[in-house]
């Protein structure tokens, strides 16, 4: 599927200079104490940006991950399990603290954890393990200052009605509702793997039924099959939570444009976070690029 193009330059040019034609109005709001900018230039509510550290974090430690998100201006991050920024379920209290107060000193939100939990075995064992292990990652983010935690679905399984695997998933997404409700935890369910295509996501999401397990967009090819990336958007939006992911905005074949005029449109203010699968030689570079690219298509996507 073709990115739509870019806007007309000449579309551009003739709102600004039928802006440019409003000064007489200017002076009028003025003098009622409205600046120029607000005037101009309102601004609707817009995503943010942020990042995941799978993959271009791998290997920061959390001073180096504060720096470089910093210095790109990425003041959002979802910390992937296992990295090594190394905030894990096993700190201790004081840990803990220290982590909350790192973030708390910087101008970066820590969003919380991406764990890599999933809730479709039907090993009971594996089931409960994977609940414990996420009951887990919740209190860390609560702990450390996080407002939720990423969870995956996520597959289907040999002799098991794939309805029943979907009731599986949304009862135990709305048993974990409840303990990161008492927690002010937000769970954030991945549209990833065998689930990923969006009917099942959103019969997931009718069975958890609960306000705090929420969707986080993933950018897959399955949202573009079938019924095609509007039809998607709009069946799972109800449920967006306060993340969403993307891959490298400039590259590949994913309507990226598309999706951000459709976020803008909806008024979604959460965090848009780069999950990137490159390898650059730069990633600080690489992040700041994708910041503005991410910049402009917000812009654009306000402005058409």
């Amino acid at each position: 599927m073709l990115e739509p193009k870019s806007p007309n330059p000449n579309r551009r040019a003739f709102i600004k200079q039928t802006l440019l034609g409003a000064s007489g109005s200017l002076i009028a709001a003025e003098g009622l104490g409205l600046s120029a900018e607000a005037f101009l230039c309102p601004k609707p509510p817009t995503p943010k940006f942020g990042l995941v550290t799978y993959l271009w974090g791998r290997d920061w430690d959390l001073s180096t991950l504060l720096k470089n998100c910093e210095i790109t201006g990425t003041l959002g991050v979802e910390l992937r399990t296992t990295h090594a920024h190394g905030v894990e379920r096993n700190l201790n209290a004081q840990e803990r603290t220290e982590v909350r107060k790192r973030f708390e000193d910087s101008p970066v939100t820590l969003l919380g954890p991406g764990s890599n939990e999933r809730f479709d075995s039907p090993d009971p064992e594996r089931l409960a393990a994977a609940i414990q292990a996420t009951k887990d990652f919740i209190q860390l983010s609560s702990d450390v200052g996080g407002t939720g935690v990423k969870v995956k679905p996520d597959s289907f399984h040999p002799n098991v009605p794939k309805e029943k695997t979907l009731e599986q998933i949304g009862n135990t997404l709305n048993q974990l509702g409840d303990f990161a409700a008492n927690l002010g935890q937000e769970i954030r369910v991945e549209v990833h793997g065998q689930c990923s295509p969006p009917p099942y996501m959103a019969r997931i999401m009718e069975i958890a039924n609960h306000p705090q397990v929420r969707i986080c967009w993933n950018s897959n090819q399955q949202d573009l099959d079938g019924a095609g990336l509007e039809t998607h958007f709009k069946m799972l939006r109800p449920w967006f939570g306060d993340t969403a992911h993307v891959r490298e905005l400039n590259e590949g074949t994913y309507p990226y444009r598309k999706l951000m005029k459709m976020i803008v449109d909806s008024q979604y203010t959460g965090w848009i976070l780069l999950e990137a699968r490159g390898n650059p030689v730069n990633r600080v570079q690489a992040l700041m690029e994708q910041r503005r690219v991410f910049e402009e298509m917000v812009s654009d996507a306000v402005l058409f």
